[in-house]
């Protein structure tokens, strides 16, 4: 790909006041569309955890503000509207409503990620679009949820809908509400959480047209402007990384028991303003729900460079211009048209991962080590009652931050590539045959370094009704979260189900298929701890005896990992820590790593074999 020079863009034309102003209503309206689903949502996956985002369009269909949600929704809701404008063009009516969730002809994300679409006008001129992505609970497919991993094609998945108006002029579309009732295991919760959506685009969509008015004529020569200078920050900032090629490497475990280890490579080149993102080299489409649509590689390829680049550059869509993007059609990362997608998000978590590997040489400080390497996705369901009613939960379980160069990972925080939630387990408990018997950080566990990594989240889930049925998608387990400048890698995940008679056994990763539950059974799942950034045997001794005293760390990690040595009052003794410490760095290069992967195992009551990629 040649990058043709581009022609300077001049100053803000108009008053650098009143351009500011007018972002930040934008970005405010977006905002109140956010706050009204949370608000309004009916389902767990949406009220709790959080999983949609919001978008405010100008006439053009460019994005010109991101509510604060989900970053790995960043790329889709331009392709979306770009194939809106393509199908309905000066169709598109005052009363209009869109709805779509197809990831290949209309640039969706997966399925159960359903977008609503409102036009904006302002005395019969059409000045915008506000816009809202719910993930929905259950649009049908071979498993409750909608996404089972052992789907090959997305006609298995659920609900495949192209771009139709659900609104026309203001009357609503009974059939297509009616197709959507009838699709849904949980219709309910899909019923409520379309009704917010379609509230939210409503409510703000009267403010975004008196915004329009307010400022008249003037309206799209200011958003103009805004584009561009979106563009001019973002070019500023890539200008000041050194010109090259950063490259970098990372695995996913793979499909079900043995499956093949799949490769993401990245080569990231910056030539002056201009950027490029290269997936080259990583494997092909698979077999499986993991396959990731050309719309989620684009939407990581600008949450990793804005998350590199740091805050204040506005969700315009100029800020997009520099930004481009290889992906080999038939790859994991752009499949072909057809392929199962549904769990796409592990990938779209590990091309992150990927990136901010490529980007950590180059810009010391600016990343973190490897996290826990996106949330876990854990669905139970089944019916319960003389009438069978049906009952499903998605949790997603997140999360760890790697260690920074100048912080400690953080815990019980999203992962840079989501703005998620964990589910609180109270409503979980008063609504479902599911009780949560343990919530909390797992001891031992993360990378050690001199700043350490995040400590993994765990959770075990007892099953309360007869039966029940489980489909998990997680990571991390034998390719661990990647360390940097010598810190040692993230712990691994562990999912352990241990039936009521007491036999215990472990989960593969990701299975291929819903797994069968009974009364009293329990499943245990350890999420990857993040990666320590730095050296751990130049870790402060007082910074290893707080974890200690804080219940983080035990003394025999303390010992065996960062070579600190307690004494009796739980402070460091500084002459047996000094000797340790001398002993330790002469080790083999990866013994550390061994020692904390083996302690990490011994304190979960864990067998060998998990966590052997160090």
């Amino acid at each position: 790909m040649s990058l043709a020079p581009r022609p300077e863009i001049t100053a803000t034309r108009s008053d650098p006041v009143t351009l500011e102003i007018l972002k930040n209503a934008l970005e405010s309206l977006a905002d109140e569309m956010a706050l009204i689903i949370l608000r309004s949502a009916y389902s767990p996956i949406v009220r709790d955890s959080m999983d949609y985002s919001t978008a405010i369009f100008d006439a053009e269909g460019r994005l010109v503000a991101q509510g604060l949600t989900n970053p790995i929704h960043l790329g889709s809701f331009p392709r979306v509207m770009t194939r809106l404008l393509e199908t309905f063009g000066e169709t598109i009516a005052e009363g209009d409503g869109f709805l779509v969730n197809d990831p290949y002809a209309a640039g969706g994300m997966h399925l159960p990620d359903i977008f609503f679409i409102r036009p904006v006008f302002d005395a019969g001129r059409r000045v915008g679009f506000t816009s809202s992505l719910v993930h929905h609970t259950d649009i049908g497919g071979l498993a409750p949820g909608s996404m089972a991993l052992n789907a090959e094609e997305i006609h298995q998945e659920g609900l495949r809908i192209p771009l139709v108006r659900l609104f026309e002029a203001g009357r609503p579309n009974a059939a297509v509400f009616d197709m959507l009732r009838a699709n849904s295991r949980m219709p309910g919760e899909v019923m409520g959480d379309l009704r917010a959506q379609i509230s939210a685009c409503d409510t703000v969509a009267r403010s975004f047209a008196a915004l329009a008015a307010k400022h008249g004529a003037a309206f799209p020569m200011l958003i103009d402007e805004l584009h561009d200078y979106a563009e001019r920050l973002v070019r500023q900032r890539i200008a000041e990384i050194p010109d090259g090629v950063m490259r970098a490497v990372d695995y996913i475990d793979g499909l079900g028991e043995s499956g093949a280890r799949i490769e993401f490579h990245v080569a990231i080149t910056v030539k002056g303003s201009e950027i490029i993102f290269d997936w080259e080299g990583t494997s092909g489409q698979v077999a499986g729900a993991i396959n990731c649509p050309i719309t989620t590689t684009w939407s990581l390829a600008y949450a990793a460079l804005r998350n590199a680049l740091g805050p204040g550059i506005p969700n315009c869509e100029g800020y997009m211009r520099p930004i481009h993007l290889r992906a080999p059609e038939g790859s994991i990362v752009n499949p072909r048209d057809g392929a199962a997608c549904a769990a796409r998000g592990v990938i779209a978590y590990r091309m992150l991962d990927t990136c901010f590997a490529a980007f950590g040489p180059l810009m010391p400080g600016l990343v973190p080590a490897g996290g826990e390497g996106g949330p876990t996705a854990i669905t139970f369901s089944g019916r319960q009652g003389p009438r069978q009613v049906q009952w499903l939960v998605t949790d997603g379980i997140l999360g760890s931050w790697g260690g920074r160069r100048d912080h400690d990972g953080v815990e019980g925080i999203s992962s840079p590539g989501a703005n998620l939630s964990n589910q609180p387990i109270e409503l979980m408990e008063a609504r479902l045959p599911l009780r949560v018997e343990s919530y909390g950080f797992a001891p031992n566990s993360g990378g050690a370094g001199r700043r350490r990594g995040g400590l993994a989240m765990q959770r075990t889930y007892v099953i309360e009704a007869e039966t029940a049925s489980m489909t998990l998608r997680s990571d991390r387990r034998r390719n661990l979260p990647l360390a940097m400048d010598g810190g040692l890698p993230g712990s691994p995940s562990v999912t352990t189900l241990q039936h009521a008679d007491g036999q215990r056994s472990l989960l593969p990763t990701m299975n291929m298929g819903p797994r069968q539950l009974r009364r009293g059974d329990r499943v245990m799942h350890i999420a990857a701890g993040g990666a320590g950034y730095g050296d751990p045997l130049t870790r402060l001794p007082e910074a290893v005896a707080e974890d200690c005293r804080d219940g983080l760390l035990d003394a025999e990690h303390a010992r065996t990992v960062y070579g600190v040595v307690l004494a009796a009052d739980g402070a460091p003794d500084p002459v047996a820590t000094d000797a340790l410490r001398r002993a330790l760095s002469r080790l083999e290069a990866g013994e550390l790593a061994v020692r904390q992967q083996a302690h990490f195992l011994t304190t979960i009551g864990a067998g060998p074999g998990i966590g052997n990629r160090p």
